[in-house]
């Protein structure tokens, strides 16, 4: 599908305010394509990631979580359902979000703020059609999901590039992209027929 065709089809969404989830496994593009609407729907849109909700990093060492992060049990899913709650019921205030910082691999409360201008908001991880609680709640108050099944390959070698250009070698990335991330993905891609549109490419 067209880039232009989904610019369309997100604005043509509603009426009222709009919450358009995009899902897909570790390296589908999810942040990339929601980065494009955002900037090509303008003002009236806002970028909003479900990695926001990651627990900090001594929260999943407390918990024994560290070496899955990323797994469904590392997030504050219930916070992330909680947020879109709001944001489909507040309309008229504005409502903060957290945001995932890369760089220092922690969450950053209070980083995004929603507005009332905001008609689109469009949100995007791994887990928003997984039908295990709570995060079965998460569909509920999205308008539509668009799922990202790019080829497989193509996939884990984007996501081996993205955890080199983040500090790992070569032999560190692959074993994260075939280990715990691998394993996500399978999770992640059995929840691809739930979606209101699935993507294998989005052609400029």
């Amino acid at each position: 599908m067209r880039f232009t065709d989904l610019v369309t089809r997100a604005r043509e969404l509603g009426p009222g305010r709009v919450l358009l989830g995009i899902c897909g496994a570790p390296g589908a593009g999810k942040s990339t394509l929601a980065a494009r609407l955002v900037e090509a729907l303008g003002r009236e849109s806002v970028y909003l990631g479900m990695d926001g909700f990651h627990l900090a990093q001594v929260e999943l060492n407390r918990l024994s979580r560290a070496a899955r992060k990323g797994a469904p049990d590392t997030f504050d899913a219930a916070g992330y359902v909680n947020l879109l709650s709001r944001l489909a019921a507040e309309t008229t205030t504005t409502v903060y979000a957290p945001e995932f910082r890369r760089e220092i691999e922690e969450p950053i409360a209070g980083a995004v703020p929603i507005t009332p201008e905001h008609r689109i908001v469009v949100t995007e991880g791994n887990y928003l059609l997984l039908n295990e609680e709570p995060w079965d709640q998460v569909r509920t108050y999205l308008t539509e999901t668009w799922f990202l099944s790019p080829d497989e390959t193509v996939r884990r070698d984007r996501l081996t590039a993205r955890h080199q250009a983040f500090g790992r070698t070569l032999a560190e990335a692959r074993e994260r992209t075939l280990g715990s991330d691998e394993r996500n993905a399978v999770l992640i891609n059995a929840t691809r027929p739930t979606a209101d549109l699935v993507l294998s490419a989005v052609l400029d």
